[in-house]
Protein backbone atom coordinates (compact mmCIF):
# COMPACT_ATOMS: atom_id res chain seq x y z
CA UNK A 1 0.00 0.00 0.00
CA UNK A 2 2.74 2.51 0.96
CA UNK A 3 4.80 1.46 -1.85
CA UNK A 4 2.43 2.03 -4.42
CA UNK A 5 1.20 5.69 -3.09
CA UNK A 6 4.99 6.21 -3.33
CA UNK A 7 5.44 4.92 -6.92
CA UNK A 8 2.40 7.05 -7.52
CA UNK A 9 4.02 10.17 -6.14
CA UNK A 10 7.33 9.41 -7.70
CA UNK A 11 5.53 9.31 -11.26
CA UNK A 12 3.54 12.08 -11.43
CA UNK A 13 5.65 14.96 -9.23
CA UNK A 14 6.43 17.50 -11.54
CA UNK A 15 9.64 18.16 -9.20
CA UNK A 16 11.70 16.28 -6.36
CA UNK A 17 9.97 17.69 -3.56
CA UNK A 18 6.23 17.34 -5.11
CA UNK A 19 3.90 15.55 -2.91
CA UNK A 20 0.69 17.72 -3.37
CA UNK A 21 -0.11 18.75 -7.25
CA UNK A 22 -2.90 18.69 -8.57
CA UNK A 23 -1.65 15.52 -10.95
CA UNK A 24 -0.84 13.60 -7.35
CA UNK A 25 -4.00 13.79 -5.82
CA UNK A 26 -5.67 12.80 -8.78
CA UNK A 27 -3.23 9.39 -9.05
CA UNK A 28 -3.86 9.00 -5.16
CA UNK A 29 -7.67 9.45 -5.67
CA UNK A 30 -7.74 6.57 -8.34
CA UNK A 31 -5.82 4.45 -6.53
CA UNK A 32 -8.18 4.75 -3.46
CA UNK A 33 -11.26 4.82 -6.13
CA UNK A 34 -9.33 1.07 -7.81
CA UNK A 35 -9.29 -0.42 -4.18
CA UNK A 36 -12.70 0.67 -3.08
CA UNK A 37 -13.77 -1.13 -6.42
CA UNK A 38 -12.18 -4.55 -5.63
CA UNK A 39 -13.77 -3.92 -2.17
CA UNK A 40 -17.55 -4.03 -3.95
CA UNK A 41 -16.77 -7.19 -5.53
CA UNK A 42 -16.58 -8.78 -2.71
CA UNK A 43 -19.23 -6.77 -0.18
CA UNK A 44 -21.88 -5.77 -2.34
CA UNK A 45 -23.93 -4.62 0.56
CA UNK A 46 -21.34 -2.06 1.64
CA UNK A 47 -23.56 0.98 1.93
CA UNK A 48 -21.26 2.93 4.09
CA UNK A 49 -18.29 2.74 1.98
CA UNK A 50 -20.34 3.37 -1.08
CA UNK A 51 -20.41 7.10 0.11
CA UNK A 52 -16.44 7.40 0.15
CA UNK A 53 -16.48 6.32 -3.27
CA UNK A 54 -18.83 8.66 -4.74
CA UNK A 55 -17.22 11.39 -2.62
CA UNK A 56 -13.46 10.10 -4.00
CA UNK A 57 -14.72 10.41 -7.73
CA UNK A 58 -16.91 13.61 -7.37
CA UNK A 59 -13.82 15.35 -6.03
CA UNK A 60 -11.42 13.26 -8.79
CA UNK A 61 -13.62 14.81 -11.35
CA UNK A 62 -13.56 18.12 -10.26
CA UNK A 63 -9.55 18.07 -10.20
CA UNK A 64 -9.61 16.34 -13.64
CA UNK A 65 -12.00 19.63 -14.82
CA UNK A 66 -9.29 21.90 -12.98
CA UNK A 67 -6.35 20.70 -14.34
CA UNK A 68 -8.30 20.67 -18.16
CA UNK A 69 -8.50 24.15 -17.38
CA UNK A 70 -5.05 24.91 -15.92
CA UNK A 71 -2.66 23.02 -18.00
CA UNK A 72 -3.92 20.43 -20.75
CA UNK A 73 -0.73 18.81 -21.31
CA UNK A 74 -0.28 17.64 -18.07
CA UNK A 75 -4.16 16.94 -18.18
CA UNK A 76 -3.41 14.52 -21.35
CA UNK A 77 -0.35 12.95 -19.58
CA UNK A 78 -2.42 12.14 -16.38
CA UNK A 79 -5.30 10.75 -18.56
CA UNK A 80 -2.51 8.47 -20.53
CA UNK A 81 -0.64 7.36 -17.61
CA UNK A 82 -3.62 5.96 -14.59
CA UNK A 83 -5.70 5.14 -17.77
CA UNK A 84 -8.60 7.28 -17.12
CA UNK A 85 -11.36 7.33 -19.84
CA UNK A 86 -12.69 10.97 -20.44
Amino acid sequence: MIQKKKDTIKSLAIHDKDVGSTEIQIGLLTDKISKLSEHFKNFKKDKHSTLGLTKSVNKRKKLLVYLKKKNPESYQKVITQLNIRK
